[in-house]
């Protein structure tokens, strides 16, 4: 009351007021950060262990075990997996809910520390980083050139414009993706290290005795302190080739007898490709908390400045940009929002029939929002899809708030009040039931804040964003409308104005009336009707609607991970992919393929941290990017089950799975590949792995599920090598001594004798390493005639202490908490996953209960789907309850709170013939437009069961208080729901590029707002007349000093 009193005594101030916020929201949308999703804060730690040349087991068994071993020690850790391949080692810390992940870095760091004091001699520091899902590429910063190699590029996009790149607000910047690093290599002729009697260790040895890094000294020459430096580091590579490798008696033997040195780069592993070309670039990623949006435009402004720092013949573009599809959602929201308060408008002034109470109230709607803007930046929020959905999804409730007050001050008008104290008394009389409204709409959304995980992550925004707007515009309602009222509203000018503003609605009004008075003989036949007809569409309508988790995102770009036969090199999948990508072009048709990027291989030793970003294999497998040109309007779903019929048989024994290629889907998946994972877990992992082939025989019956696949090789091919201990000590040979010689041989020095030298040019530090030319280790006889120990006549090879063999071995071994895993994907076609969830936990039972000490866990979106739909439930079930608890305060009355609640059904009712009619899945934003119509149309139904009690209390029938309160407040409540409809039309038609993402929210509000509407005016009060009908007149008080008391008269 206070507010309305100070509002109308200081009138100025409160325009003074609604200025200011409005200013405010201009700094606050110029300060926030925006983005397509909010912060979802995922409580995940990866840590990317390399160590060059490494078979899968020794990473699993020498190094990542130590590191599963020591994480569970950690608090709050919920699961650790990881995945070991050749040369490298990922895992991946899972923390509980609520973990302090600022602490949990640090007990990892420690940890690592502790378990690297078991690991072999040789192992180099993990990469340790802090992921969220929101850490996907938003970009690809690309480099190119007709005249260098991908060498020198990687070279030069590593130690030039990485450093500029990286420190670019907002950028998590990793290293290149196509090259490997500079390195100076000094590669040995193995038919002259034979005709010398030498072994590739001998020449390791004599590179790290004569290339040497030493501290420099001083002296102490009179006052002066001169740094003593040598050239103990070769100063010109080509100084490396006068090292002595053998002397004393005989010839000697240098380098250059038997290898060349030159400046080049280490072992290729992988390859990028740009358009089917060999490249070099930089994934663009930005950090949790920074936004898409800010981060491209960043990378874009800073395009001339990163060509500014390399050779002008390497050209450097920025490509995949994300940001237009994130910029396009954004503004698609704030187009419907805006075009949606139109018509809110229109549909008021179509109601009140007077401009000036239009105006005032629909003034009211854009300074809520203003308002909700402040708060939500004070409130440390962002610009996403959620919250402009919440905003968007408060416009029409925002209307109800000034509809009210306007109502019921022409009302007091027409009864012959001046302005100002009509004004004054309407606005009064309804404070207190427009706060119960307003606390019934919040009501539905207060769950949101007990909720776990990613729900909380997603809801809350919105949540915050409804009740910040609806806050304002009590606020407004209170203040503003008074104020504007008081100033241009006309005074009443008798019945002829009034009827002139009424007309439209009288003559549906009594034929209303008459219909309901009609009806009321068989008003117990209504009721039942309604109930069993609410139970019938639940029942049989409800599982009909699909389940999804996030609608899907027309983005126009999709992924395939392409898998050669399994060893395949990467050079050879390089070309495989090559024609690979010729053939999406031509599927495609000429010109309609934007843009392609891909990876192929596995990712270099030297950047271990780029396997968190993308994880392969193996060098049979590789990962493209393909975006299609918007014009050509191709559907991806319709494409990729094309290509899926046609580039197997093009392609024989190879494998395609077609991954999400849009920011949204990625980000939804939660670092999985796909939005099926099936992980099976056990101590066994024979058995663990013939469970999983079953289970994926099964899982092929299910019609929807695409591309399933067991994500390991299994049969990655080997050359076996078993030394012969006796026979190698009988000719004076250590198993060490073959170890080192053949890894020299096949891989290089790399690891095992670390060396270095320093370009003079940029002083940046290189490693030197001794390798066999790769192009002479390409059979089995090449490896048994490795030379392996030096300086004895007989000159053994490998071959006379080994039994060499072809072989297969596990390719990759993946454990999470200690037990083997096994991991199945897929893709879901022509059905939505929640049904294909259900098809999948029946191939479960029909493969039967896992091995002994073996457990199944389905992942990707199934799990965070199925949380998430709990979690609504269960926050739907606790709201109505709250609402019911709400009610009763205020009614006094437990029979009048059930009364209001009978509306929910048919909300639901509606909700799910607009979700099917529309073809829309259930998800996360259709859900919320759900709750939002229970909480509108409750908050519709109290204004008519309130009416309705008051008119019984003062003695008319139940019947008849429920028919006067219809035909009383027909008008107001049909105007809330109409003007939200409209409000919400615009997203339901999803007008534009990226509005598909929360067409469904708009969708779900219509179709349970009108089905509440028609509820609320054609049962309820049926609902009201018959539970009502023997209900006291008394109030309920205890009070003897009430008046109204049954007490009080007894005194």
């Amino acid at each position: 009351m206070w507010l309305i009193h100070a509002a109308l005594r200081r009138p100025v101030t409160v325009l003074v007021v609604v200025a200011g916020v409005a200013l405010c929201s201009v700094l606050a949308v110029l300060r926030m950060r925006a983005d397509i999703f909010p912060n979802l804060n995922l409580p995940v730690i990866y840590v990317a262990q390399p160590y060059g040349g490494m078979s899968p087991a020794q990473m699993e068994g020498y190094l990542v075990f130590y590191y599963e071993y020591h994480f569970l020690y950690i608090n709050g850790i919920e699961s650790v997996e990881d995945k070991s391949i050749q040369g490298n080692g990922l895992l991946k810390l899972t923390f509980h809910p609520g973990t302090d992940m600022s602490q949990a870095l640090a007990q990892t760091i420690s940890y690592v520390n502790r378990a690297r004091a078991f690991m072999p001699y040789g192992t180099v520091s993990p990469f340790v980083i802090r992921f969220d899902a929101g850490t996907v590429p938003v970009g690809y910063l690309v480099f190119s050139s007709p005249t260098r190699t991908l060498g020198e590029i990687q070279d030069l996009a590593l130690n030039r414009v990485r450093p500029v790149f990286a420190t670019l607000p907002g950028v998590s910047a990793p290293p290149p993706f196509g090259g490997n690093q500079r390195t100076i290599v000094i590669t040995v002729n193995p038919d002259r290290l034979r005709a010398y009697g030498l072994s590739p260790d001998e020449v390791v040895k004599a590179v790290n005795s004569g290339n040497i890094l030493q501290p420099a000294g001083n002296a102490r020459i009179g006052s002066l302190l001169p740094i003593v430096a040598s050239n103990s580091v070769a100063p010109n590579i080509q100084d490396l080739l006068d090292l002595p490798i053998r002397a004393g008696a005989g010839p000697s033997v240098y380098l250059r007898d038997v290898g060349t040195v030159a400046d080049s780069t280490d072992i290729p592993t992988g390859y990028a490709l740009v358009n089917g070309r060999r490249a070099v670039y930089i994934p663009v990623t930005k950090r949790p908390d920074a936004s898409t949006l800010t981060v491209v435009n960043e990378v874009k402004q800073n395009l001339a400045r990163f060509r500014s720092l390399v050779p002008s013949d390497i050209n450097i573009t920025y490509q995949f940009d994300q940001s237009g599809y994130v910029r396009s959602a954004l503004l698609s929201v704030v187009r419907e929002g805006l075009l949606g308060a139109l018509l809110t408008g229109l549909m008021v002034l179509l109601f009140l029939k007077d401009w000036r109470s239009s105006l005032i109230v629909v003034t009211t709607i854009p300074f809520a929002l203003l308002a909700a803007v402040v708060a939500l930046w004070g409130a440390g929020q962002t610009i996403n899809v959620m919250t402009l959905g919440g905003l968007a999804l408060a416009v029409g409730v925002l209307v109800d708030e000034g509809t009210v007050v306007i109502e019921n001050t022409h009302t007091h008008l027409a009864g012959g009040l001046p302005r100002a104290r009509a004004v004054l008394d309407a606005s009064k009389e309804v404070v207190i039931p427009r706060l119960l409204a307003m606390l019934s709409v919040l009501a539905v959304f207060v769950p949101s804040f007990f909720m776990t995980g990613v729900t909380q992550a997603l809801f809350v925004p919105l949540t915050l964003a409804v009740g910040f707007a609806m806050a304002a515009s009590y606020y407004l309602s209170s203040s503003l409308v008074p104020v504007m009222s008081t100033w241009i509203l006309r005074e009443h000018h008798g019945e002829t104005a009034d009827q002139s503003r009424k007309w439209t609605f009288d003559r549906l009004r009594e034929n209303w009336s008459a219909a309901l008075a009609k009806l009321a003989p068989l008003r117990l036949v209504v009721v039942v009707v309604y109930a069993l007809a609410a139970v019938a569409i639940i029942a049989l309508l409800g599982p009909r609607v699909g389940r999804e988790l996030f609608p899907g995102a027309a983005a126009g770009q999709f992924r395939l991970r392409f898998d050669a036969p399994t060893g395949t090199r990467a050079e050879d999948s390089s070309r495989l992919v090559e024609n690979v990508l010729d053939e999406i072009q031509t599927a495609a048709g000429p010109g309609n393929v934007d843009i392609s990027l891909g990876y192929v291989g596995t990712q270099a030793a030297s950047y271990p941290i780029n396997t968190v970003f993308l994880w392969t294999g193996g060098p049979h497998e590789a990962v493209i990017n393909v975006a299609l040109r918007p014009e050509a309007r191709i559907d991806v779903g319709v494409f990729e089950e094309k290509l899926r019929r046609t580039l197997p048989s093009k392609f024989p024994h190879c494998s395609f799975s077609f991954e999400p290629g849009d920011i949204v889907s990625q980000i939804m998946n939660f670092g999985a590949p796909t939005p099926v994972e099936i992980g099976v877990a056990g101590p066994d992992l024979a058995a663990v792995r013939s469970y999983a082939e079953k289970l994926q025989g099964e899982m092929g019956k299910v019609t929807a599920l695409r591309d399933l696949r067991i994500e390991q090789p299994f049969d990655y091919p080997t050359i076996d090598v078993k030394v012969n201990r006796e026979l190698a000590g009988q000719l004076g040979v250590t198993t060490e001594q073959v170890a080192r010689s053949l890894s020299e041989a096949t891989a290089s020095s790399r690891f095992t004798a670390p060396n270095y030298w320093a370009d003079p040019k940029t002083g940046v530090g290189y490693q030197v390493q001794v390798q066999y030319p790769q192009s002479r280790i390409a059979s089995l006889e090449d490896v048994v005639n490795i030379p392996i120990m030096p300086g004895v006549a007989q000159h053994p090879l490998l071959g006379d202490v080994a039994q060499v063999s072809n072989g297969k071995m596990v390719g990759e071994y993946d454990r999470k908490n200690g037990l083997w895993r096994v991991a199945l994907s897929a893709g879901v076609a022509g059905e939505d996953l929640g049904r294909v969830a259900g098809h999948i936990d029946r191939a479960l039972a029909a493969v039967g209960a896992p091995p002994r000490g073996a457990s199944v866990e389905v992942g990707g979106q199934i799990a965070p789907m199925r949380e998430t739909f709990k979690n609504l439930a269960i926050g739907l079930l606790v709201a109505v309850v709250v609402i019911f608890l709400l009610l009763a305060a205020n009614f006094e009355s437990f029979r009048l709170s059930f009364v209001v609640l009978t509306i929910s059904p048919a909300v639901i009712c509606g909700v799910v013939f607009s979700l099917l009619a529309t073809h829309t899945a259930l998800n996360v934003e259709s859900f919320m437009g759900a709750i939002m119509a229970v909480g509108v149309g409750t908050a519709n139904a109290i204004l008519l069961v309130s009416f309705a009690e008051q008119r019984r209390r003062a003695g008319a029938s139940a019947l008849e208080a429920a028919v006067q309160a219809t035909k009383a407040r027909m008008r107001p409540i049909l105007m809330t729901s109409l003007a939200m409809i409209a409000g919400m039309v615009p997203m339901a038609l999803a007008l534009g590029t990226g509005a598909e993402v929360t067409a469904p929210l708009g969708r779900a509000v219509i179709g349970g707002l009108a089905a509440a509407t028609l509820v609320n005016l054609s049962v309820l009060p049926f609902i009201f007349a018959i539970l009502q009908a023997r209900a006291s007149t008394q109030s309920p008080s205890l009070d003897p000093d009430d008046p109204e008391s049954r007490y009080a008269k007894s005194l």
